[in-house]
């Protein structure tokens, strides 16, 4: 599985995708789609954002793959202009890293 990740990584899911196998490329500073294109977005299987001030980034990455997996690994809110995408949204107070790795790449 290949993956993008975007966002500081304080609660580890970075670390426990690569640990679980994920072929990860992390885009440091703003998601772009030029950063997204040179991240690998059209062979992605998977988008991980944690910081939504970066949810911009979700339309344009499905524009580029429309195959694409998002999580949104992270307590704050998404801006509503994505809540109507198919979108995972997941609180890592509720799940740990680890547990959410095993269901992505496992299920």
């Amino acid at each position: 599985m290949k993956g993008i990740f975007s966002g500081p990584d304080d609660d580890g899911i970075a670390s426990a995708l690569e640990a679980a196998g994920v072929d990860l490329r992390r885009v440091d500073g703003v998601a772009t789609r030029p950063a997204l294109e040179e991240a690998g977005v059209h062979e992605a299987d998977l988008l991980v954002l944690t910081d939504v001030s970066q949810a911009t980034a979700i339309p344009i990455a499905r524009d580029l793959n429309g195959e694409l997996r998002v999580v949104v690994y992270t307590t704050d809110s998404l801006p509503e202009y994505v809540r109507g995408m198919d979108v995972l949204k997941v609180d890592p107070r509720l799940l740990d890293a680890e547990t959410v790795a095993s269901e992505l790449v496992e299920g």
